[in-house]
């Protein structure tokens, strides 16, 4: 479902409502994935100054064709540096304070912009576009689910080609060919593939090791669709697995399963760590999990907000989050399941179709 040029403003229009916040009469956005979510600009260069009552978009001519067709806001196409037009337009509407991403922006950037725009006031805010977009309209969780349904064929589909001695650069690129065969405009990040005792690396890269009978097979992989991410993580058998391997696959997805359960507006992130974490208690197997239970996903595949032991947020009803407990013992093997779930007026809605149950590949 695209998202319209309403939205877009709507989305503005939140922005704008922040600015007294920050004491500051405009915004200069500069991170890409929030210059996409308020204009709806998908080039690879581009920032957005928003006033009270203006929104240019600035980037260069190779984009200014596509710009002109993607946003609703007025585009000015820059020869030179865009931070250096946009800093232009600041002292031509006369800004006196401009809130700046701090947390998105380098140093050099930073220092170039001061230097340029001298009096007016530079007002440093961290996450608030950010903390706009944890919220996902019904366009937006339409996306994510028709990415989640992709990224799950792409892996029903490799793994019909699997086969035991297969190196997992292999399945990788397997995995990775079939997701843009079904449509995908990329993977959503490097997609992992561990097996044996390399699964109990959480974020393992693809190696030529020979996937080995009677071991574990950690997949962790995601796609992008129209600029929105999903993400899932499954740990298969490869032939046979022993009790201890067998025992690790029970508790994480008793785990995943108490967490996903816990799900619910009002509940804090915190509270949902603790619901995986318990499980893992009673199975002896909490100090192996040594990562949070899951994170917001959209434009980016880490967004807030994070699923964490000390995260006092409290989910709201629209945000996207992962599930995605895992334990990880040294030498032995790692296990981790994965789900991008929505939360729901009445608890949430687990968007990924994957079984989750241990499969023998």
């Amino acid at each position: 479902m695209p998202v319209d040029s309403t939205e877009f403003q709507e989305r503005i229009g939140k922005l704008r409502e922040t600015l007294h916040l920050y004491r500051a009469q405009s915004w200069l956005v500069t991170a890409l994935p929030n210059v996409r979510y308020l204009s709806g600009f998908t080039g690879s260069n581009g920032i957005l100054l928003v006033s009270a009552d203006r929104a240019i978009l600035f980037t260069d001519p190779r984009y200014q064709t596509q710009a002109s067709l993607e946003c609703d806001c007025d585009v000015k196409v820059a020869k030179g540096p865009i931070l250096a037009e946009a800093a232009k337009w600041v002292r031509r509407l006369r800004l006196k304070s401009v809130a700046f991403e701090q947390n998105r922006i380098g140093y050099e950037d930073y220092v170039r912009l001061k230097e340029t725009v001298e009096a007016v006031r530079l007002k440093p805010v961290s996450g608030a576009i950010e903390h706009l977009r944890m919220i996902k309209s019904p366009a937006e969780i339409a996306t994510i689910q028709a990415s989640v349904q992709l990224n799950s064929a792409a892996l029903e589909q490799a793994l019909k080609h699997f086969k035991p001695t297969m190196t997992e650069v292999d399945l990788a690129a397997e995995i990775d060919y079939r997701m843009r065969r079904l449509g995908a405009d990329s993977s959503a990040f490097d997609t992992i593939v561990a097996s044996g005792p390399r699964s109990a690396l959480p974020h393992a890269r693809p190696t030529d090791h020979p996937i080995r009978q009677d071991e574990l097979l950690l997949i962790d992989m995601g796609a992008n669709v129209a600029g929105y991410a999903s993400d899932m993580t499954r740990t298969f058998a490869v032939g046979k697995l022993d009790a201890k391997k067998k025992r690790m696959h029970r508790a994480v997805l008793e785990s995943q399963l108490a967490a996903v359960h816990a799900v619910r507006p009002g509940v804090t992130c915190a509270s949902v760590d603790a619901s995986a974490r318990r499980v893992l208690r009673g199975f002896g197997m909490d100090k192996l999990f040594i990562h949070s239970t899951g994170h917001g996903l959209g434009l980016e595949i880490h967004e807030r907000p994070r699923i964490g032991r000390k995260e006092a947020l409290k989910l709201e009803t629209g945000m996207v989050i992962t599930i995605e407990p895992g334990v990880y013992q040294e030498n032995l093997g790692g296990v981790r399941i994965e789900d991008t779930v929505v939360v729901t007026s009445s608890g949430c809605q687990v968007l990924t179709p994957t079984g989750k149950e241990l499969v023998v590949v």
